[in-house]
């Protein structure tokens, strides 16, 4: 039984982000493992527009009633909703733009949580309908900001991923990387050991 990993990218520096080599690291490691399977959504190079009131319109009306327009701007959604269903394990490689998370990443993030598809509304509160996946954040900052207020990002992304009812996350962190090439260096080391071990664990 094979393992399916859904590899989101985000970083506007492309492969020479810090992201992306955690990313392509674990990118990497899975892909010498048998039976594991790696699909990558580069959410940079492929880019989402920001999420408009025709598009939301699109969603809310019925499938068989939708003009062409209101189809081809469901298929954003449809699609990546479908890629998400279709992988066991979300990998989410994101860099730390001014405390937050790429505008591009917002973006996708925009298209899987909806209502009725990965969540539902109700009167205690929304309830995730994504079962059995779980997630795995690997974040490349450029200070230090794991377990301070500043960091925004790390609860954001849980947040976002358990409104799905994705709440399996665990998180691999590589900070200081604008530090000095020492820590750089020592923070990248850690980090790629730290995914190995994920990987070995798919």
């Amino acid at each position: 039984m094979s393992t399916r990993v859904l590899l989101v990218t985000s970083s506007i520096l492309g492969e020479n982000g810090q992201s992306s080599a955690l990313a392509n690291r674990f990118k990497t490691q899975s892909e010498a493992r048998e039976g594991v399977e790696v699909t990558v959504r580069d959410v940079v190079a492929n880019p989402l527009p920001h999420l408009a009131l025709d598009e939301l319109g699109a969603w809310q009306t019925p499938a068989d009633e939708r003009s062409d327009e209101q189809k081809r701007l469901a298929a954003y959604s449809d699609e990546l909703l479908a890629e998400l269903r279709a992988n066991d394990v979300i990998v989410i490689a994101v860099p730390m733009y001014n405390l937050g998370v790429p505008t591009q990443l917002k973006a996708w993030f925009d298209r899987v949580l909806r209502a009725g598809e990965t969540f539902r509304y109700t009167e205690n509160g929304p309830v995730g309908l994504v079962e059995g996946k779980r997630a795995i954040i690997l974040a490349a900052r450029g200070g230090q900001y794991a377990g301070t207020e500043l960091d925004s990002q790390t609860p954001h992304l849980k947040t976002m991923l358990g409104l799905m009812g994705v709440t399996d996350v665990e998180t691999v962190f590589a900070e200081g990387l604008n530090m000095g090439d020492a820590l750089r260096e020592s923070a990248l080391k850690e980090a790629f050991q730290a995914i190995d071990q994920k990987v070995a664990a798919l």
